[in-house]
């Protein structure tokens, strides 16, 4: 039932996305056949791989896994003794050596623990994989110094070939028109002429082929027969020495097989945790924190399918939803109009769980609240099978019939249109019945359905919840937003009147839907209607309280501006008044001198001195700083307004002062705690 419901989730499409995001073949693999965790500890350790590799995403010290290949093959062969190719061994290298390197890129990312411990596993062999690159290049040819005898043997290989071409040469510099081309060729590792036909008798020699005409003949003259045997012999000695060297390579691997098998299991690991991480990123989603008793809350929710093809295949936006339901519910009943958005809002949620289970992000704004689920169940789409006569609701059934077989307490269950597919009547009741037995059994079960009748379930059971996708009255079309606590209503008639039903049909069909029906459509119709306007009041509210702080703080950053500035100013003042009173009594010192003297200065002189330290003492008084102790002490009472010298207002006591001297006052539209010692007396 669990593979069934991934593949009604389209499951397989968002492993396939995450796949793009890795780095190796290995990981691409594991990314599209991704399992699914069956214990809480495992999603853990999934999900802080994918926080770390996150962070580093964040800090741009994302780790390469460059070199490492899918060689999982080639180990498996090397474990039954099999000898490898070239080509596999080098790929065995250059994994060895990618590995290495990962290791190194961990080892300093010390805010990665995790992955550390993963790294640290990695037993990399640099003997082996240099012992690889000694027999072997990137061609996957085996080099002459893999062995003394196989240069030897090469050495010998190019005399031997050089002298067959050069006697060739020169057989066709002697023989030019009895050839068909001026070329050599080979014919079964031999080299040959093409000999023209009627001239067979001027080359004397071994024939190995004929053209398709019978005009051309492919002729190893007699001069070279011995040089070309020789040459094959070799050949054959280099094979035998070449297989050697593979043989003895492949014996080293074989020795390490098993820990070259640990060795990709944990670079997939670390290759699927930036992947997730990477994915993550591009779709702008938030970690997951698992509340199994608290509320569930995915805002602004993004199905991750439709973000896909929004960015890459040219789709329309995608509109988000808000998930918010109360640790108290456990069945939530979504109801709407068709093509509302009530079954894509299910496998959202249904997709946002899994990928919670998997250790991925989720496309939501933080916090990002939901529980673990042990199973993610669904009954999503129309079952039919004519070849077991089944209808559309024995397949609803049946799907059904094997989810209640399969659910737990922490189950997570999603159904589409419950109960359709019969007779109103009986189908309300079935999907009563069973939504109820749901609520008792499953952590969280969410239905789609259009019976009127489970819309009341809301007010008969604590555990039921009631949401809707929005309709534009104006339009008559959905929205695609979900409302919470507010049942869908009926929007059948207003569609048929705008795809063109005659009026006559739809006030008939009005009478016999009856007053009650049409009652209740205009209640549900005004509790939107006041949906709407408490939502817009609040993005009001929120938004006047954004530029209520930013003017707070610029009301702030100004007063420290001035406060700023007049201490400046006040400095400068006490320095000039400073610099005046030096020298006024450095003038007053030194008339005094002479007095002492006994100099006589004249009584004029005499007053001017006098004058002049009054003078001083007043410029002392009215310009120093007054000292602590001289400071007013300011006394207030409720109702006082008192003047507060960092704002340069005038504000009105609210509250008598506490034992620490603070009391509150309002400032223009602004309460504010201030204490005695920042405000003055009017």
């Amino acid at each position: 039932m669990q593979a069934e419901t991934l593949e009604l989730l389209e499951w397989n499409r968002l492993c396939q996305h995450l796949s793009t995001f890795t780095t190796t073949k290995l990981g691409a693999i594991a990314a599209v056949h991704l399992p699914i965790p069956d214990r809480y500890d495992q999603t853990l350790e999934l999900l802080t791989q994918t926080k770390e590799a996150y962070s580093l995403e964040e800090r741009n010290a994302g780790v390469s896994l460059d070199g490492i290949q899918n060689i999982t093959e080639a180990v498996l062969r090397a474990e039954k003794q099999g000898i490898l190719s070239a080509g596999e061994l080098w790929a065995i290298a250059t994994t060895l050596a990618g590995a290495r390197n990962l290791r190194r890129q961990l080892d300093n990312a010390d805010y990665c623990p995790n992955l550390q411990i993963l790294a640290s596993e990695l037993r990399t062999y640099p003997d082996v994989e240099q012992e690889i690159y000694r027999c072997i290049d990137e061609g996957g040819n085996v080099l002459d110094r893999a062995s003394v005898r196989l240069g030897e043997i090469r050495d010998e290989l190019t005399s031997v070939r050089d002298q067959i071409l050069t006697k060739l040469q020169n057989i066709m510099q002697r023989n030019s028109s009895s050839l068909q081309e001026q070329i050599i060729t080979q014919r079964s590792d031999r080299y040959v002429l093409s000999v023209k036909s009627p001239q067979r008798d001027r080359i004397p020699g071994v024939i190995h082929d004929t053209s398709s005409t019978g005009m051309t003949l492919f002729v190893e003259p007699n001069s070279v027969v011995q040089s070309n045997n020789r040459l094959r012999q070799l050949l054959k000695m280099e094979q035998v020495q070449i297989e050697i060297i593979l043989e003895n390579l492949s014996t080293k691997v074989t020795a390490i097989a098993e820990d070259l098998q640990k060795l990709l299991i944990i670079v997939t690991k670390i290759d699927l945790a930036v992947a997730r991480a990477r994915y993550a990123y591009w779709l702008g989603a938030n970690p997951p924190y698992f509340a199994d008793h608290e509320a569930i809350v995915l805002r602004q929710l993004r199905h991750p399918l439709l973000v896909w093809q929004q960015r890459n295949e040219e789709g329309r936006e995608v509109v988000p939803v808000d998930v918010l339901v109360s640790p108290e519910i456990s069945v939530v009943v979504i109801t709407g109009p068709n093509t509302g958005g009530k079954t894509a809002t299910l496998k959202t949620f249904g997709l946002a769980a899994l990928m919670a289970k998997v250790g991925m992000y989720i496309p939501a704004k933080e916090p990002v609240e939901l529980p673990w689920f042990d199973l993610v169940l669904a009954d999503i789409g129309d079952e039919q099978s004519l070849q077991q006569n089944l209808s559309t609701f024995s397949g609803h059934i049946r799907r059904i019939g094997r989810i209640l077989d399969s659910i737990s307490t922490q189950s997570l269950v999603l159904l589409d249109e419950v109960g359709a597919g019969t007779d109103p009547s009986e189908g309300s009741a079935i999907a009563t019945a069973l939504l109820e037995h749901l609520g008792e059994h499953t952590r969280l079960s969410i239905a789609t359905t259009h019976f009127g009748e489970l819309k009341a379930l809301k007010y008969q059971n604590p555990k039921f919840e009631n949401a809707s996708v929005e309709f534009d009255d104006a339009s008559l079309a959905p929205t695609y937003h979900l409302l919470w606590g507010i049942p869908g209503r009926s929007n059948a008639l207003a569609i048929a009147g705008r795809l063109g039903l005659p009026q006559n049909i739809l006030d008939a069909a009005q009478v016999r839907v009856g007053i009650g029906s049409a009652e209740m459509n205009e209640v549900i119709a005004e509790l939107e209607s006041q949906r709407r306007e408490q939502t817009q009041k609040t993005e009001e509210v929120a938004n006047l309280l954004v530029e209520t702080e930013r003017l707070h703080r610029e009301i702030l950053d100004r007063a420290e501006k001035m406060r700023s500035q007049e201490k400046e100013l006040r400095e400068r003042q006490e320095k000039e008044v400073q610099a005046a009173i030096a020298q006024a009594q450095k003038e007053v010192g030194r008339v005094i001198r002479k007095l002492q003297k006994g100099e006589q200065l004249g009584e004029q002189v005499a007053a001017d001195v006098q004058r002049t330290e009054q003078r001083i003492g007043e410029l002392t008084k009215r310009h120093m700083p007054v000292s602590p102790e001289a400071k007013i002490e300011v006394k207030v009472k409720v109702g006082d307004r008192v003047r507060i010298p960092k704002f340069g207002k005038i504000a009105q006591v609210l509250t008598a002062p506490n034992s620490s001297g603070e009391f509150s006052v309002r400032l223009g539209t602004m309460k504010l705690s201030v204490n005695l010692t920042d405000t003055e007396p009017i």
